[in-house]
């Protein structure tokens, strides 16, 4: 352990006065973040979201393009999300201001100023809102948020591609909004200590079922794995799966977490479960914890009500003590970080830290991860 793993760390302490990367603080740009299932994205649907603190607009035109603009009228603030779609002469389909009628292309250029007379040469085309990079992939919608919204950005990766994306369309989605910075969040879902007493169910596991384990990790894009492994005995709800599961977990920037199943590996037939974890960030102090499940496996179309009564059974423990947690946050206390349990929390804090050097530096992102195994007792 380096002296700096265990140090506490508080918003009060030298490492915090750096809003972009200190813990609790700032955000991870130059990257892509969930927004809603693609299926949920309908024309002419305006659906009003919040990124990182951002009002965003998310529409779709009749066309089927996705498009994601900065959700204020320049003229006089009214949120575009309040008008309508349209199509006029010339202009192609727009989004038109509820308050004066100014239209807006999908790209943020205005198309029209209806309070114009012909003698007025206003340049309407001169006047923009902002509009995000946004990509579908994997029956997702993604929006990059920039490090310089001033700049046209032009992002240099691509949303993460997710394995086990199988049986077609999302078997199951539940969502919950935590009142957590996004790092909060963050390390509050790869922490694996506290599930024998935040998630005690019979289905589960108990603090009398606690043993120790050891785990094999590895740096993976962006990220890191949890590297596939049986799972752990007490673990009881995986029995319902049948066969010999096999799984494999994983973290990646700026907030996903995806745990891979495969029952009956190397076997004809072999069936999969993809649970993803998506943390969005809507501000400085609310993350939303989205929930998106996959799977080819019979379990889904018997039990899912049984399934998703567990998923919202989690949320809402996490959520109480997300809330039992503000409680202490709101005095600003050091905390301390402790091997093993916490490595992965401290890795998410290099992770985050180097990626906001690399792009300050305009220089590759270099994964400050190494392989190892973790001993804990959960």
């Amino acid at each position: 352990m380096t002296p700096d793993d265990s140090a506490p760390v508080s918003a009060k302490s030298p490492e915090a006065k750096a809003p972009a990367t200190a813990f609790g603080k700032g955000f991870v740009l130059d990257a892509w973040y969930f927004v809603a299932l693609s299926r949920d994205v309908k024309a002419p649907a305006l659906k009003r979201y919040e990124l990182l603190g951002e009002p965003v607009l998310i529409g779709r035109t009749r066309a089927g393009q996705v498009y994601a603009l900065r959700d204020i009228c320049p003229h006089r603030a009214a949120p575009l999300s309040a008008g309508r779609l349209v199509e006029k002469p010339g202009e192609g389909e727009t989004v038109e201001c509820c308050y004066h009628g100014w239209r807006f292309r999908p790209d943020g250029v205005c198309a029209a100023i209806p309070s114009l007379v012909k003698d007025q040469s206003y340049e309407a085309d001169r006047i923009r809102v902002r509009s995000y990079p946004v990509r579908e992939s994997q029956g997702m919608v993604f929006v990059w948020m920039a490090s310089d919204p001033r700049v046209a950005p032009d992002p240099d990766h691509e949303p993460p591609l997710f394995p086990g994306v199988v049986g077609g369309e999302a078997k199951m989605v539940e969502w919950m909004d935590f009142d957590a910075h996004v790092d909060h969040a963050v390390v509050g879902l790869m922490d694996p200590a506290h599930g024998p007493y935040v998630h005690q169910q019979w289905w589960w596991r108990s603090e009398q079922s606690m043993h120790e384990k050891a785990k094999a990790f590895e740096p993976r894009e962006h990220g890191f794995a949890m590297v596939r492994h049986a799972p752990s005995s007490n673990s009881r709800a995986y029995r319902i799966l049948g066969g010999a599961p096999a799984t494999e977990i994983t973290f990646r920037l700026p907030g996903y977490r995806w745990e891979h199943i495969i029952v009956g590996e190397g076997r004809v037939g072999a069936k999969q479960v993809l649970a993803l974890t998506c943390l969005t960030p809507l501000s400085e102090t609310k993350t939303r914890i989205t929930q998106i499940f996959w799977s080819d496996h019979w379990v889904f179309g018997v039990a899912k009500p049984f399934l998703r009564m567990g998923v919202v059974a989690f949320l809402k423990q996490d959520g109480g003590m997300v809330n039992l947690q503000n409680e202490g946050l709101r005095y600003d206390p050091a905390l301390i970080w402790i091997d093993d349990a916490d490595k992965q929390a401290k890795w998410y804090q290099q992770l985050k830290r180097e990626w906001m050097k690399s792009r300050a530096e305009s220089r590759p992102f270099v994964n400050p991860v190494t392989a190892a195994t973790l001993r804990w007792k959960s």
